[in-house]
């Protein structure tokens, strides 16, 4: 019969190196309190031991876990990789741990999921999707921590919010297709959340005021590159003389291109094909996809110096900023319609404005529309 080893202690790192358990435990609160000879010996038998010190004592003490918690909808998601990764980036750099899980675009799972962070006793919570059920934000207003929605922007956030006004957006890259000369530009949504809608609602605004009966193709489905495919052929089939094609994303744009390359369509002289998020894969094709950059980084610093800016007393600029997009220089659209959409972009960075903001906010600022997002709007 096995026993089950024992874990190890800081008794045991004082034992090692001939030191008193409250030596070590100096040491964990503030290296600097103990000398420096002894620091270092303590170092060296907690690598050995591959000794890890619990975190409860400081959390019962200082009410305080140095951990945010960042509820995304789905791992298999890449637009949620670069909000991690900017989350995490910024955390680090005030001592917090980013603790991390998944929806499933569902509100019961984010629900279970949310009191699951909240009995870690996580400092702050981000949430990526802006509708909740009301037991979970019965459970967010008690715990009274920092929360911040991102992507979007709701009506009414919970405290803070930050991201895209994704309605905006597609109707300007809409509006831009338009005065380039498109007559019948057509929308591929998928999943129909609420981003999706929002960019839907953008695009027919504009197609309406253009004096053009909107054209959309929607599916409840989970995005895909058959998927895409499906509603690209059933659109040409509804109406042969579609000119252009706005997506809700990137994998959507790309199936879509594809459909059009099958056919000997031409892209970007017959129909154009823009994508949404500016991701990685838009790079590999041919043409190269010109799609709406979304600042998905510069979302999750955003969101985490709220936070952390809200625990430490530190004021914010606002409770909700609203970022703006930038164009990735691709092939997909004509040269004129790369222009339009790219002066769309930058009009819509300059209405934004960008006076008394975050440092983070002015990282790569193009005058042209094509580097990443450059701004936040205040709300009031």
């Amino acid at each position: 019969m096995s026993l089950k080893k024992a874990r190890v202690t800081m008794q045991d790192i004082a034992l090692r190196i001939g030191v008193t358990k409250m030596t070590v435990s100096r040491y964990f609160k503030n290296p600097d309190s103990v000398a420096k000879s002894t620091g270092e010996k303590i170092r060296q038998a907690v690598d050995e031991l591959g000794f890890v010190p619990s975190r409860v004592p400081s959390m019962l003490s200082q009410s305080a876990s140095k951990a945010i918690g960042i509820i995304i909808p789905s791992f298999s998601n890449m637009v949620f990789a670069d909000v991690i990764r900017g989350v995490e980036d910024e955390a680090i750099k005030y001592g917090y741990t980013v603790l991390i899980t998944h929806s499933g675009y569902d509100l019961k799972y984010e629900e279970r999921e949310i009191a699951e962070l909240l009995s870690y006793g996580v400092d702050g919570l981000i949430l990526t999707e802006p509708l909740h059920s009301e037991l979970s934000m019965r459970r967010i207003h008690s715990m009274a921590i920092p929360c911040v929605e991102i992507m979007s922007i709701p009506k009414k956030p919970l405290q803070y919010a930050v991201g895209l006004d994704h309605s905006d957006v597609m109707y300007r890259c809409t509006k831009a297709l338009l005065m380039a000369g498109r007559k019948l530009p057509i929308y591929l949504g998928v999943r129909l959340d609420i981003r999706t809608m929002q960019r839907q609602s953008g695009y027919e605004r504009a197609m309406r005021e253009f004096g053009y009966q909107p054209f959309a193709l929607d599916s409840a489905l989970r995005s895909n590159f058959t998927l895409a495919r499906e509603l690209m052929n059933e659109g040409l089939q509804q109406h042969p003389d579609i000119d252009a094609v706005l997506a809700t994303n990137d994998d959507i744009a790309v199936g879509a291109l594809l459909v059009c390359q099958e056919r000997g369509i031409k892209i970007p002289d017959t129909i154009s094909v823009l994508g949404y998020n500016g991701l990685n894969i838009g790079a590999a094709t041919s043409p190269r996809l010109c799609s709406v950059l979304t600042p998905r980084y510069k979302i999750g610093r955003c969101a985490a110096q709220m936070i952390i800016n809200d625990l430490t007393e530190h004021e914010n600029v606002s409770e909700r900023l609203v970022l703006p997009y930038a164009i990735t220089a691709g092939q997909s659209v004509t040269s004129l319609e790369l222009k339009l959409l790219q002066q769309q972009a930058t009009e819509n960075a300059q209405l934004l404005g960008a006076q008394n903001l975050p440092e983070i906010c002015f990282d790569n600022v193009a005058e042209d529309g094509t580097a990443d997002a450059n701004g936040v709007e205040r709300v009031s």
